[in-house]
C-alpha cells in the first residue's frame, strides 16, 4: 500500500533527533489467524545515520534483547524466537526514524507487551556501540480479537427506481499492509474504493457502490462482504426498498386506441356516405335520363 508507507515516512521523518524517544500506540487490536502493523517512530542522539548505521529489533518488556528467544524481531534472524520467525518485519527504514513493526498469522498468544530497541553500529561490520537504547517506557500490548468486525453499511433511506442510488460499505481494521477485500452481491461496474487512517493503527477500508435501481430490485437484500487477511470474513446486509416511478400507461394507452380507433371510423363513416351519396346522383341522373328518352317517344307516337 503505497499511501500506507508514504504516510509513515512522513511522519517518521519529522521526528527530532536529539534525544532518545519514541512514540508508539499502548495498544492495539489484533485479529487472530490475520496480521497487524504496529506504528511506530523514534529519534537518537546520534544525528542523522543511514539505516546500515543502525540496528533494530523488537522485544518482550523485561527480557534481555540480546538473547535468542527474547525478540519477536531482530535484525539478526538468529536472535529471533523460533515462534515468530518468518511472521515479523520492520516496515520503512531505520534511517527515516520508522520503527513500524507487522506481525502476521496473529497467534492467541502474541500478547505482548513488546518493545523497540536501537542500537548504533559502526561500518559494514555492525560492530556494536555504547550507544543503544530500549523504549521500555513506550511498549505496545495485543488485544486479541478472535471474530472479525462487521462491516458498516450506509444507505439512503430508500431508492427511486430509474435514479442513481449509492450504497457505502466500511470495515475498520490494523493491517494497512494487507487491507481486507470488500464484495457486492451486486453488479459492480461502478465501485471506488478508498483506504485511510483514523487514528491509533486504525485503518478504514471503504466501499462505494453506485447503481440504478430496476422495479424488480424492490425488496432485494444487498450484501457486502469482508475478506480479511487470513481468510476470515463477515458481512452485512440490507434489504432495499426501491420506489416505483408512477405510469399512466394503463389510462393513456386505451384513451389513445380509443381516439384512434373513433377517429378511423369516423373517416369510414364520411369516405362511405360521401360513396352511397355520389351513387345516388347517379342512379338520378339515370332515371332522368330514362324518363326524358320516354317522354320523346310517346310524343312521336
Amino acid at each position: 500500500m503505497k499511501e500506507f508507507f508514504l504516510l509513515f515516512a512522513a511522519i517518521c521523518s519529522s521526528v527530532s533527533s536529539d534525544e532518545w524517544k519514541a512514540t508508539v500506540v499502548k495498544s492495539i487490536d489484533a485479529l487472530v489467524g490475520s496480521c497487524v502493523v504496529v506504528p511506530c517512530s523514534f529519534s537518537h542522539t546520534g544525528g542523522n545515520l543511514p539505516t546500515s548505521r543502525l540496528r533494530g529489533m523488537w522485544h518482550y518488556k523485561g527480557k534481555t534483547p540480546d538473547t535468542k528467544g527474547n525478540n519477536i524481531f531482530h535484525s539478526d534472524a538468529t536472535l529471533i524466537k523460533d515462534n515468530f520467525k518468518d511472521r515479523t518485519q520492520m516496515l520503512g527504514q531505520l534511517g527515516q526514524n520508522n520503527c513500524t513493526l507487522e506481525i502476521t498469522q496473529i497467534r492467541n498468544h502474541d500478547n505482548g507487551p513488546f518493545c523497540f530497541r536501537v542500537e548504533l553500529v559502526k561500518g559494514e561490520r555492525n560492530e556494536p556501540t555504547k550507544d543503544m537504547f530500549s523504549f521500555v517506557e513506550d511498549c505496545v500490548e495485543l488485544n486479541m480479537i478472535t471474530d472479525p468486525g462487521e462491516p458498516t453499511l450506509t444507505q439512503p433511506m430508500a431508492a427511486t427506481q430509474g435514479e442513481p442510488y449509492t450504497a457505502i460499505c466500511s470495515v475498520i481494521h490494523t493491517c494497512p499492509s494487507h487491507v481486507p477485500t470488500l464484495t457486492w452481491n451486486w453488479k459492480t461496474e461502478r465501485i471506488i474504493v478508498y483506504h485511510r487512517l483514523i487514528h491509533s493503527g486504525n485503518w478504514e477500508t471503504q466501499s462505494i457502490l453506485t447503481f440504478i435501481p430496476e422495479e424488480k430490485d424492490d425488496n432485494r437484500e444487498l450484501t457486502c462482504t469482508a475478506e480479511f487477511n487470513g481468510g476470515q470474513t463477515s458481512s452485512s446486509k440490507f434489504t432495499l426498498n426501491v420506489k416505483r416511478i408512477e405510469s399512466y400507461n394503463h389510462i393513456i394507452i386505451p384513451a389513445v386506441v380509443g381516439i384512434g380507433t373513433a377517429l378511423l371510423f369516423g373517416i369510414f363513416c364520411i369516405f362511405m356516405a360521401k360513396k352511397y351519396k355520389n351513387r345516388i346522383a347517379e342512379l338520378q341522373n339515370q332515371e332522368g335520363t330514362m324518363w326524358n328518352r320516354l317522354s320523346r317517344l310517346s310524343r312521336n307516337r
